[in-house]
């Protein structure tokens, strides 16, 4: 017969996004035989390590580390939650200075809509988790991703769960999120690569225009790493409005 021993654990605010819906917003009661710790028993609810910032056992701050007791009373709290607890241990490294992401393979139109920003984002077709997590911590790039496994590696510092589904609300989430909205510079990169664009004459590149838009456009944009030609014609038309979409989002 198994010697059951029992926690009290409640998870606050955006962290009850990962939780089945009887545990969400409320204390539940978790048993258990062999000791863990407090991480794992965290992620085995789904719940990714990289979006906690606190975790108050007993009204004590304690690492991921801590092994869980008998009767043991857990909080964990998200990234920016706000205590009235003293001497709490915030869990999660400095948030990086200037951010710059790489997106999981299933999140091409999310990179796009970034990169429209001017915000640095890598995107990859064919890309493994553990290259991702090297190029995030190679790069202090913030992964961005749908699978809470991938923020589930013990490696990863700096990541975030992605909640919406639409591309659109998707480059919303991320600007308020990381409060990026007063940084942006709007069509500065390619939406291919991610390279800056730099102005180019138009002098140089005649024969790779269309005659309607020589007759119309007097500024050009090249990127100096796929070579590809840009200016500000109907696609750029169709961009403000999508950016305006985002903005609201």
């Amino acid at each position: 017969m198994f010697n059951y021993k029992f926690v009290s654990i409640r998870f606050y605010e955006e962290l009850n996004d990962f939780l089945n819906q009887d545990k969400r917003k409320k204390p539940f009661i978790h048993k258990f035989i062999d000791r863990t710790s407090v991480k794992d028993l965290i992620e085995s609810f789904g719940v990714p390590h990289t979006e906690v910032d606190m975790i108050i056992v007993n009204g004590k701050s304690v690492s991921f580390d801590y092994l869980i007791n008998d009767k043991d009373d857990i909080s964990v709290y998200p990234v920016f939650e706000s205590f009235d607890v003293s001497e709490v241990q915030h869990l999660r490294p400095e948030p990086l200075r200037n951010p710059k992401f790489v997106c999981d393979v299933h999140l091409g139109k999310l990179a796009k809509n970034l990169r429209m920003f001017g915000i640095d984002t890598l995107y990859f077709n064919f890309i493994s988790d553990v290259e991702i997590v090297n190029i995030s911590l190679n790069e202090r790039r913030t992964i961005l991703t749908r699978d809470s496994e991938l923020l589930k590696i013990k490696a990863v510092t700096h990541g975030y769960y992605i909640r919406n589904t639409d591309p659109l609300k998707q480059a919303g989430e991320v600007l308020k999120r990381f409060h990026l909205e007063k940084t942006l510079k709007c069509f500065s990169r390619c939406l291919e690569c991610n390279t800056l664009l730099a102005n180019v004459n138009k002098e140089i590149i005649l024969d790779r225009i269309p005659q309607k838009v020589k007759e119309s456009q007097s500024e050009y944009f090249i990127c100096e790493n796929c070579n590809k030609i840009f200016w500000k014609g109907t696609h750029y038309l169709n961009m403000l409005i999508k950016l305006k979409l985002i903005s609201e989002s």
